[in-house]
C-alpha cells in the first residue's frame, strides 16, 4: 500500500508540472481564439449547467457522452446508470474562479438492466459591498442549486449485443439572488427552473485488435436542459453526440460535438441559433491497475479550455484531481482545481454471478468432451438459470440435447 501511494504521489507531481507547462502553449491558442468569438455566447440562464463539477468528465474535456462509465455520467449522459459496474457514491469540489466554488454529490445504483441515480450541485459566489470610505457595508452570496433524479434502462442486452441504454434526468434548479444585488425598482431575480435530459448509449466492438470481453467502441446521444424559459431567459438546451474508441486496451479516445438548440430573432427578424457549434476531445491512458491520466480540449466560442486529470484507485475509493486552463483561470491564487472522491459500494453480486456462469459453462464443455451429456446439460441449464442471455451455453445445450436424443434412438433400435 505504501508503494502504491508513493507512486501515485510521484505521478501526480508530474501531472502538476505538465499542467504548468501547457500554460505557455495555451496563451498562444487563446490569442488566436478571438477570431472565432461567438457574440451569442453567455446569453442563457443558469451558467452552472455548463460548468463541470469535476471527475473524469472534466478531466477528459467533457468529451464523456459515449464514455460515461462512472458517476460522472450524471452530467454527461443520463442513460449510463443502467450500464455501470458498481454502486457509487461521489463527493466533488471544484475551486472554479477566485472565490467561486462548486460542490457536488452523486449516488447511483444498478439493478440488473435498471439504473437509478441521485445528484446535487451547488455553486456559490461571495459578494461584499463597501461604502465610499471603504468600510464593509454588506455581505451576501449569489448561488445556484441543482437537484437531479436519474433513471435508465438497458434494452435488448445479451451476450453478443451490449444493449441500447435509454435514460432521463429530471432536474430542478434554483437561483438565489440577494435583494442587495438587485437595483431599486426591479423585481427579485431569484428563480426556479424545471429541466429534463434525455440520452441514449450503446457499445460494440469495432476495429478491435486485442482480446477482451468489454466492448471497445461507444456511441452516445443526449439532449440536455430541456425546459421552459426562466424570467424571459433561455435555458442552455443542447444536443450532444459523442463517440469513444479504445484502439488499445489501456487507451480511450473520445469526441463530442455540441449543438445549442436555443432560438431567437436577429435584427432582421430571422430565426438564428444562440450559439455556434462547439466540440470537445478527450483521452485517457491507464498506466497501472491503480493509476490513470486524462486530458481534454473543449472549444466553445473564444474560450478554449484545456484540462489535465489524474485518477488513483485505492481499495474501495477512487480519487480524481483535475486542473483546467482557460480564459477565466488565474494563477494567484491558484484556481481551477477540482477533486472527486468516489466510493465503490459493490456490484450487488453481478461479478460473482458472471464468474459462476463462466465456471458452469466451462465445466459443461469438459463434461460434453468426455461424452457425459446428462452432466453437461445439467451444468448448462444451471448457467442459463443464472444468466438466460448467455447464448454460448444455450447453443451448446441445444446441441447436447439433440445428441442425447439421437443416442437414445440409436440404443432403442439396437
Amino acid at each position: 500500500m505504501r508503494r502504491l501511494i508513493l507512486v501515485s504521489i510521484i505521478a501526480f507531481n508530474s501531472f502538476l508540472i505538465n499542467a504548468l507547462d501547457i500554460a505557455s502553449f495555451y496563451s498562444g491558442v487563446a490569442d488566436n481564439a478571438e477570431a472565432f468569438a461567438d457574440p451569442n455566447t453567455g446569453l442563457t440562464v443558469f451558467p452552472m449547467l455548463l460548468v463541470p463539477v469535476g471527475g473524469r468528465y472534466e478531466g477528459m474535456g467533457t468529451a464523456f457522452t459515449a464514455v460515461s462509465d462512472d458517476s460522472s455520467f450524471l452530467e454527461a449522459n443520463p442513460s449510463a446508470s443502467s450500464l455501470l459496474n458498481y454502486t457509487e457514491l461521489s463527493v466533488l469540489h471544484n475551486n472554479w474562479i477566485a472565490d467561486t466554488s462548486i460542490e457536488g454529490l452523486v449516488y447511483t445504483v444498478r439493478f440488473n438492466e435498471l439504473g437509478i441515480g441521485f445528484g446535487g450541485k451547488f455553486l456559490y459566489v461571495p459578494f461584499t459591498g463597501y461604502d465610499t470610505w471603504g468600510a464593509r457595508e454588506v455581505g451576501a452570496y449569489y448561488s445556484e442549486s441543482l437537484a437531479t433524479i436519474n433513471i435508465s434502462y438497458n434494452f435488448f442486452s445479451g451476450y453478443r449485443f451490449y444493449g441500447l441504454a435509454v435514460g432521463t434526468n429530471v432536474k430542478f434548479a434554483y437561483r438565489s439572488v440577494p435583494n442587495v444585488l438587485v437595483p431599486a425598482g426591479y423585481e427579485s431575480q431569484s428563480a426556479i427552473a424545471a429541466l429534463l435530459d434525455i440520452g441514449a448509449l450503446t457499445r460494440f466492438n469495432f476495429l478491435k485488435f486485442y482480446p477482451a470481453r468489454s466492448k471497445n467502441f461507444s456511441v452516445g446521444l443526449v439532449i440536455k436542459n430541456l425546459g421552459p424559459r426562466v424570467q424571459s431567459e433561455n435555458l442552455p438546451t443542447r444536443l450532444t453526440a459523442g463517440i469513444a474508441y479504445s484502439p488499445l486496451r489501456p487507451v480511450t479516445l473520445s469526441y463530442d460535438l455540441d449543438l445549442p438548440l436555443h432560438f431567437g430573432l436577429d435584427a432582421a427578424g430571422l430565426v438564428r441559433t444562440w450559439e455556434s457549434l462547439s466540440m470537445a476531445g478527450g483521452i485517457e491512458v491507464v498506466l497501472t491497475d491503480f493509476f490513470s491520466m486524462q486530458g481534454g480540449f473543449n472549444y466553445r466560442g473564444a474560450n478554449p479550455r484545456i484540462s489535465l486529470g489524474a485518477a488513483v484507485d485505492l481499495p474501495g475509493v477512487s480519487l480524481t484531481v483535475n486542473y483546467t486552463l482557460d480564459m477565466t483561470t488565474t494563477f494567484e491564487p491558484f484556481d481551477r482545481f477540482s477533486i472527486e472522491a468516489r466510493l465503490n459500494l459493490g456490484d450487488r453480486g453481478r461479478m460473482a454471478a458472471r464468474a459462476k456462469v463462466d465456471e458452469l459453462y466451462l465445466a459443461g464443455i469438459e463434461a460434453f468432451a468426455d461424452g457425459n451429456l446428462d452432466e453437461a446439460i445439467r451444468l448448462w441449464r444451471e448457467a442459463l438459470a443464472i444468466d438466460p442471455s448467455f447464448t454460448p451455453a444455450q447453443a451448446f445445450l441445444e446441441r447436447a440435447i439433440i445428441q442425447r436424443e439421437n443416442r437414445e434412438k440409436l440404443e432403442s433400435v439396437r
